[in-house]
């Protein structure tokens, strides 16, 4: 079984910062992989696993066999991977079932600046984003990390959302001719089961304490007033996502803003601000090696 049994909630009812269309890919996985009639199996409510749908060991982890180090080095320069669904919890020093925690990339760039062999770090970046959960705290800690050691995020192939504000924070950013930059923005996705469950003959009575208590459950529809409110935590985690990479990039918040979360691919990224070069993976790492 999956060591994630509630990940559905990191997905569902909650902000998150992805490209839409990696959301769009993750509901339709899960109706595949699922079905509405296969919500139920035993009479219990299965937990959705919506970012790791294989069933793979899990490797080096932080309560398993610690290495030394965690990350590669070449020629100074640590390489700290980031790739797949980012969230905020893994346990996981390296990406593992195509997610990327938050708690190991702090790790990891705290080991690198420790490191004396470290010159520079590099993250590999090849992300759609992931949660809003510890996404903000992360890319403010990397914005603190500048002149400490040369930070460079390093597209392979792209960083948007949640990917994009860490790439934000580093010092210099590239980005490969196909490779994309950009969807600032925040989104959420409200999953009400109230018909399959009442189709299914299984009746779920909310009893509160507290008019808004429960509100925007998944067991009832999404009252008009649920969705306001709703909408305006988005609309407040939107600007700050905004605010955050005018910050980290120069640029004025209007127009970060006016790309409406918008993506841009190779060059494009580097006319808006959004990246400073357009460079190969390969090349990029080069170029960091010979200002070393």
């Amino acid at each position: 079984m999956t060591r994630f049994p509630h990940l559905a909630q990191r997905l569902f009812n909650t902000p998150i910062a992805i490209h839409p269309g990696k959301a769009e890919v993750v509901m339709a996985a899960l109706a595949d992989r699922l079905g509405i009639t296969h919500l139920f199996r035993g009479g219990e409510l299965l937990a959705l696993a919506p970012m790791a749908f294989d069933q793979e060991d899990e490797g080096e982890s932080f309560g398993r066999k610690a290495k030394a180090r965690p990350y590669e080095v070449v020629a100074g320069v640590a390489i700290i991977p980031v790739t797949g669904t980012l969230v905020q919890k893994l346990g996981s020093l390296t990406p593992w079932s195509g997610m990327t925690g938050y708690d190991g990339i702090r790790l990891n760039l705290l080991a690198a600046l420790d490191d004396p062999e470290v010159q520079a770090i590099a993250l590999l970046i090849d992300s759609p984003g992931g949660e809003v959960a510890g996404c903000f705290d992360l890319t403010d800690f990397v914005y603190g990390l500048r002149g400490q050691k040369p930070l460079h995020a390093i597209l392979d192939e792209s960083a948007y959302s949640a990917a994009y504000a860490l790439a934000s924070a580093c010092d210099r950013i590239t980005v490969p001719r196909t490779g994309g930059t950009g969807s600032v923005g925040v989104i959420g996705m409200h999953v009400d089961f109230s018909k399959a469950l009442g189709s299914a003959g299984v009746a779920v009575t909310m009893i509160r304490y507290g008019e808004l208590k429960a509100e925007g459950n998944e067991y009832e529809p999404l009252t008009k007033g649920a969705l306001g409110r709703m909408q305006a935590d988005i609309d407040t985690m939107g600007e700050l996502f905004i605010e955050t990479v005018a910050r980290n990039r120069g640029l004025k918040a209007s127009a970060v803003r006016a790309t409406q979360a918008g993506t841009f691919l190779g060059k494009a990224g580097v006319s808006i601000g959004f990246a400073d070069a357009v460079r190969a993976p390969q090349a990029a790492m080069a170029d960091l090696v010979r200002s070393l």
